[in-house]
């Protein structure tokens, strides 16, 4: 039963990623009706889609502070709040101004639960489950996509307000988001940390870990003290953390120089360049959704056996395998045909395997429980504003430098990544928040 209680925790938890996921991807079925709707023009159309990525980027830069200081369980109130009022209020948008603002509030959302749900899931999760639980937001990411493509697609065919049903019925899992929130605890750790409520605290422990309990609230409370002997270490960039720092930025770096959103967002340009016919787009979503989610799935099932080291090293290979045959494939002259889809769906299996459902579990445990919130933040933020750079670029660059010569840059990267990860990550499985704060900052 109690084991469950920590599972059914994570799952609400992890509802936000579905929205996260939802709520970024739903836009790609609504794009050309919204442009039509208002008229708009090519920069005021980029502006519409980007808009959410923009407000994505903020809530990543901000997420730390609302939930050291409000706590997980409050800031989780707000995050579905907004997904809840940025579906209603796209849906039922009568300008283009008004649109804008709620797709902006959608997308703070997402960034603000980039931060606040992996370090929830992180906090009240056993170390032996906690690559597992920590991986359902991501699962839940990856689910969300592929909803939202299905969903896109039944609700294409009703007509000139289409596009409103799409992005309207994103209220309803939002509404039993924001209702489930309410049976969940406040994190532990943030209880004893940032308000001293021991007692609560020490119930929700023994939830989570009735046999260690009190060696747990021990190990919390003394992490509580080295804060008060040592003020300095509240600055996340005081000296103390940083390795920490270096691994999470790298790690959030290296996530985006992949050229993952290259290829979600651009895949049909992509299968075009290629010398692909109609159905690329259908294959692109439909067919890239599918492979994420089934690989997600098979990581986040055996992380905590493996370990997030072993899932990276095999993945980084693979990147740089799959990378390298699809630059070589664009190096050649005649129709790659069928090839491209087939690396494609290669490269997006690996990331899924690894990059995908590694991130966010790694990033909510290699900072010390006073700064996690803030590391959490200065990781998804770099995974962020990464992502919007590529995104803006990749266009640009793939027309000026050639298909090859791209892909080929994304394959050096990923061998620098192999090189990180050898040489720098370390493993985290297994090990409780506490004892990972001693190997890696204390070393």
């Amino acid at each position: 039963m109690k084991k469950h209680s920590v599972l059914a925790w994570s799952m609400v938890v992890a509802l936000g990623g579905f929205l996260f996921g939802f709520d970024t991807a739903v836009i790609s079925g609504a794009e050309k009706s919204i442009q039509q709707f208002w008229n708009l023009s090519a920069f005021a159309h980029g502006l519409t889609i980007s808009i959410a990525l923009i407000g994505t980027v903020i809530g990543s830069l901000i997420g730390s502070k609302p939930s050291d200081h409000f706590g997980r369980k409050n800031t989780l109130y707000f995050v579905a709040a907004a997904y809840l009022l940025s579906s209603l209020g796209t849906a039922l948008a009568d300008n283009w101004h008004v649109f804008l603002a709620f797709r902006f509030l959608g997308g703070l959302g997402v960034g603000i639960s980039s931060v606040t749900a992996p370090i929830y899931i992180s906090e009240v999760s056993p170390a032996h489950r906690r690559g597992r639980l920590v991986g359902l937001f991501q699962f839940n990411v990856v689910l969300g996509i592929l909803i939202s493509y299905l969903s896109n697609y039944l609700l294409s065919q009703g007509g000139e307000a289409s596009w409103r049903w799409m992005l309207g019925v994103q209220a309803f899992p939002s509404i039993i988001f924001l209702v489930l929130i309410y049976f969940i605890p406040e994190s532990p750790r943030w209880l004893i940390l940032k308000r001293g409520a021991t007692e609560k605290a020490l119930e929700i422990l023994r939830i989570i870990n009735p046999l260690n309990c009190n060696e747990e609230l021990a190990s919390i409370q003394k992490s509580g003290l080295d804060i008060e002997h040592n003020k300095s270490a509240d600055g996340l960039f005081s000296g103390k953390y940083n390795k920490p720092v270096i691994l999470a930025v790298l790690f959030a770096f290296f996530n985006q120089v992949s050229g993952i959103n290259a290829i979600i967002y651009y895949a049909p340009r992509i299968f075009e360049m290629a010398g692909l016919g109609a159905h690329s787009s259908l294959l692109s979503t439909v067919g890239i959704g599918m492979v994420n989610f089934i690989f997600t799935l098979l990581a986040i099932n055996i992380i905590d056996k493996v370990g997030r080291r072993t899932l990276m090293l095999i993945g980084s290979i693979g990147l740089i395998v799959s990378l390298a045959l699809i630059a070589f494939t664009f190096l050649g002259e005649k129709s790659s045909g069928f090839q491209i889809p087939i690396y494609v769906m290669l490269f997006i299996a690996f990331f899924a395997f690894s990059q995908g459902a590694v991130i966010w579990v790694f990033i909510s445990e290699i900072f010390p429980n006073q700064v996690r919130a803030k590391g959490q933040t200065l990781g998804s933020s770099t995974h962020w504003v990464m992502a919007a750079l590529i995104a803006f670029c990749f266009p640009y660059l793939a027309e000026s430098f050639g298909g090859a010569n791209i892909f080929f840059f994304f394959c050096a990267m990923m061998v620098l990544q192999l090189i990180f990860v050898w040489r720098m990550m370390p493993e985290t499985k297994g090990q409780s928040l506490e004892q990972i704060e001693t190997g890696i900052v204390m070393h």
